[in-house]
């Protein structure tokens, strides 16, 4: 037994061969040439990396322009009056453009509201069918980019 393990003593310890020389420095190569190429065609910076972030750009502010309230007399002889009150949501660009153009608005809205049918009152789910009206012609006046919505905020029928 002593002799293997002065056989083993004996010999130099075994050299890495050629090829697992290369290996690390062939990986350091391709990572070098992927991460020049991969800032050369712009899918990252490293600037970008160091530079403080930047806050993401503000929003345009949410504006409501409130629509003047609206009473109309249901016909039929009922007695009966409809009652309407909204805001067209905007942002602050368009904000004038709305407010100027609030008469052919509020004549728009007239216009479809004395012509509902008294019995369409009482079915579930008018107040959803007339605010969808109410937002497609108040886009048909003010253009699809100046209205981002319209908020009913007062719908009563007596």
């Amino acid at each position: 037994m002593t002799d293997a393990t002065t056989d083993l003593a004996l010999d130099p310890p075994a050299r890495p061969s050629g090829k697992k020389k290369l290996v690390p420095i062939l990986a350091a190569v391709l990572l070098a040439g992927g991460g020049f190429a991969s800032t050369y065609l712009g899918l990252w910076s490293p600037t970008a990396l160091m530079a403080p972030r930047e806050e993401a750009p503000a929003t345009p502010a949410v504006v409501f322009v409130p629509v003047p309230t609206i009473e109309l007399a249901i016909p039929g002889g009922s007695g009966q009056s409809l009652v309407v009150s909204a805001s067209i949501e905007t942002d602050g660009a368009h904000q004038a453009d709305v407010a100027h153009l609030m008469p052919r608005v509020l004549d728009a809205f007239t216009a479809f509201l004395s012509g509902i049918d008294p019995a369409a009152y009482d079915k579930r789910g008018v107040l959803e069918i007339i605010r969808a009206e109410l937002v497609t012609r108040s886009r048909y006046v003010l253009g699809n980019e100046a209205i981002k919505d319209l908020l009913i905020t007062e719908f009563r029928f007596k």
